[in-house]
């Protein structure tokens, strides 16, 4: 080929091929300033600016007295750049004596080199942040510990422990709220998250001079409670003994002003401590979070005799003088309904309700009618929530009015078959004594800014007016007498006037009574003729032989009260001469000793029918009582029989004697009968306690004419 053609060959060529580069790098140049000019704008801001949220302080939890209850305390988030990590593991490696981490979750974090920083941990305390600059110091450069910064972060904390734990609730990591009061008032709480950006080099070093931006975080609103620290406190101490003393599954105590619906102390347990939950198992810790107190439903029982009586004199279906006979039994509808001891005979309503006697408050309900007497429960405020600022409140249960029988109208006249939440009683018996006014009960009294200004203040409600206040002024003294003269001895203080109720209700296990198990309950109040506080005590199912409110209950009702009137400088009244006595230690003693010693000390006893040797007692050697109190002994006739093996007698009574027999072989008991047909008489009584083994002596008659 001629060269000169060559020549142009060769620059026709490289003129192609430039021209292709030239296209090549112009279609380039067009997909990265148009098609990818985003991402990479993105990827450019993320490698030389830094940007993050300012976490805002949550706000916090006061008591009535501004006591923090709950606040949030400064800690560290810390973060890393992944770019500056080499290698993950001796990272690590290296900081694992100082600060535990998901060891997957931070591997797969710093692996990705796309990001300029990563979080690693949440809520550092600031002495492990100390720890972590010191080791990144003296650590092999290796290690990559360059790469960590801290970031300001905030956790909460609960100064009080385990005080309210309930109530007060939790937050997660993030700072939202999980349960109890930092839930249902999240959005107050929260606060404003702030933010910020800075410029920042290779080696995540801010740039001096460079332009940037920080937004200030706002603090969360302030909630101040109607809760008084020292008072749940004084319950707190009174629960723990509570629960150890009865054995008890669970324990609860609420203490109110009655004027106002206002909740002076809320105390649940078992309970956890909010500071360091158990996260790692979360169906016990969803159990422990939650406020049992309006969530849980029960029977009641006796103290539900409070709200009938009310009822059957504010409709004039009664009065105190007015007579009763009670056979220890009564029939409605073809149903039995026994009272819960022996028969009280003739007797008043007043003496009626000292004596809890089931049988009085089935003719009251019944005088009354379904129409009557549901239009007092409703005004009571059963059947429906009552409306209290926290979260997983039950409405309770009761039998639509359309459906009652007549045995069901019975049976709700002394606390059965309706279902209450403990709040939901407790407000309801402090409208019978509190003038008659049903309050709307509440525990947060205002919201505030963070320098104390009042957003919004939470006054007292008026839900109805169920009774008059001349009914509640007749009820006032009833319950006095119940305390003075009736089963609520033990609730008794020296020097005041306290009135009040127990009461001892079924226990349901997969829709069935059980039978050796109880909840004890005592209802009281103070000073009794111009109540200021209630307390209302609940013990489930206290494994003791006897479980009656009066004795796991109400020592306790009365040690709050106790405690609380001196601390809300309540005086004592000039004119009671009641004194306190110090109940002496009887364990060993046989009965008739122990009940000698205890009439010394000006104490009754009760025992559980073995009568034998005093194995253990309640109150405890060294506890205080009102002379005439009650002290509940657990004995053994064969002197190795412990409390937890007695047997309840049960009630023989209008049964055949083939009947009687089987009813006793099943609790393993022997039976000696005098006469044939229907028994008439027994002895031990139905519910007292004996050992196994122990015989029931019956008498049968023919055509059961039962005395």
């Amino acid at each position: 080929m001629h060269p000169e053609l060559l020549v142009r060959k060769r620059m026709l060529l490289m003129t192609l091929a430039l021209a292709g580069m030239f296209l090549l790098a112009i279609w380039r140049i067009g997909g990265l300033t148009i098609q990818e000019a985003e991402e990479l704008t993105a990827r450019g801001v993320s490698q030389w600016t830094k940007e993050g949220v300012v976490t805002a302080r949550r706000g916090t939890i006061i008591d009535r007295n501004s006591s923090v209850l709950t606040l949030s305390a400064t800690s560290y988030m810390l973060t890393a750049d992944p770019r500056l990590v080499s290698d993950p593991e001796l990272f690590l490696d290296t900081l694992a004596p100082v600060l535990s981490l998901s060891r997957e979750t931070a591997i797969a974090r710093l692996s990705d080199k796309t990001k300029g920083s990563v979080i690693l941990k949440r809520q550092v305390p600031r002495d492990v942040v100390d720890q972590i600059r010191q080791l990144r110091q003296t650590a092999d450069p290796a290690a990559g510990l360059n790469a960590i910064a801290f970031d300001e972060d905030s956790r909460r904390w609960y100064p009080y422990g385990t005080l309210l734990s309930q109530v007060l609730g939790l937050t997660n990591v993030d700072s939202m709220g999980q349960s109890g009061l930092e839930t249902q008032y999240e959005s107050v709480l929260a606060g404003t998250e702030g933010s910020y950006l800075r410029q920042v080099d290779a080696r995540n070093r801010t740039l001096v001079g460079t332009e940037g931006w920080y937004i200030p975080s706002q603090q969360g609103s302030t909630l101040k409670l109607t809760v008084d620290a020292t008072i749940q406190e004084i319950c707190e101490k009174a629960m723990r003994e509570c629960l150890e003393v009865n054995s008890a599954d669970s324990v609860i105590c609420l203490v109110s002003d009655v004027r106002t619906g206002g909740i002076l102390a809320m105390t649940m347990k078992p309970d956890y401590d909010p500071n360091d939950p158990p996260r790692d198992d979360v169906e016990t810790l969803t159990d422990l979070m939650r406020i049992t107190a309006i969530s849980d439903v029960y029977e009641p029982g006796s103290t539900f005799k409070i709200l009938t009586a009310a009822a059957a004199l504010d409709t004039g279906a009664t009065n105190p003088a007015d007579h009763f006979y009670c056979s220890a039994r009564v029939t409605v509808d073809g149903d039995t309904i026994k009272c819960w001891g022996r028969a009280h005979g003739a007797e008043t309503m007043a003496q009626g309700l000292q004596n809890s006697c089931n049988p009085v408050f089935v003719e009251l309900a019944l005088r009354m009618g379904t129409e009557s007497f549901y239009r007092y429960l409703s005004a009571f405020g059963l059947g429906k929530r009552t409306g209290i600022d926290l979260p997983g409140e039950s409405a309770g249960i009761m039998i639509g009015s359309r459906y009652v029988k007549q045995v069901d109208l019975a049976r709700i006249g002394f606390g059965q078959s309706v279902a209450v939440t403990p709040l939901q009683l407790m407000m309801a018996a402090n409208s019978v004594i509190n003038g008659g006014k049903l309050m709307k009960p509440y525990i947060v009294s205002e919201i505030q800014t963070p320098g104390g200004e009042v957003l919004q203040r939470f006054n007292p409600t008026v839900v109805s007016t169920p009774i008059k206040a001349e009914t509640s002024a007749t009820m006032r003294e009833l319950l006095q007498a119940v305390v003075d003269e009736g089963g609520g001895k033990n609730a008794a203080i020296a020097g005041y006037k306290i009135g009040g109720k127990t009461g001892t209700a079924q226990v349901y296990k997969d829709g069935r009574i059980v039978s050796d198990v109880h909840i004890g309950s005592f209802y009281g109040f103070a000073p009794a003729d111009d109540p200021l506080i209630s307390v209302l005590v609940i013990v489930k199912e206290a494994h003791v032989p006897v479980d009656f409110g009066s004795t796991t209950a109400a020592p306790f009702a009365r040690q709050i009260l106790q405690d609380a009137l001196s601390y809300l400088q309540v005086r004592p009244s000039s004119d009671e001469t009641d004194v306190e006595v110090q109940v002496p230690d009887v364990k060993g003693l046989t009965i008739s000793q122990a009940r000698r010693t205890l009439a010394e000390a000006e104490l009754e006893m009760i025992d559980d029918g073995v009568s034998d040797v005093v194995l253990d007692q309640l109150p405890p050697a060294g506890a205080t009582l009102m002379a005439g109190g009650h002290v509940m002994v657990y004995t053994s006739g064969s002197g190795n029989v412990t409390p937890e093996e007695l047997v309840s007698v049960p009630d023989l009574i209008g049964l055949s004697d083939l009947d009687c027999a089987r009813m006793l072989r099943l609790r393993s008991l022997a039976v000696s009968m005098t006469g044939s047909g229907i028994c008439v008489r027994q002895s031990p009584a139905a519910g007292e306690f004996v050992a196994p083994g122990s015989t029931v002596s019956i008498t049968l008659e023919p055509g059961g004419q039962t005395e």
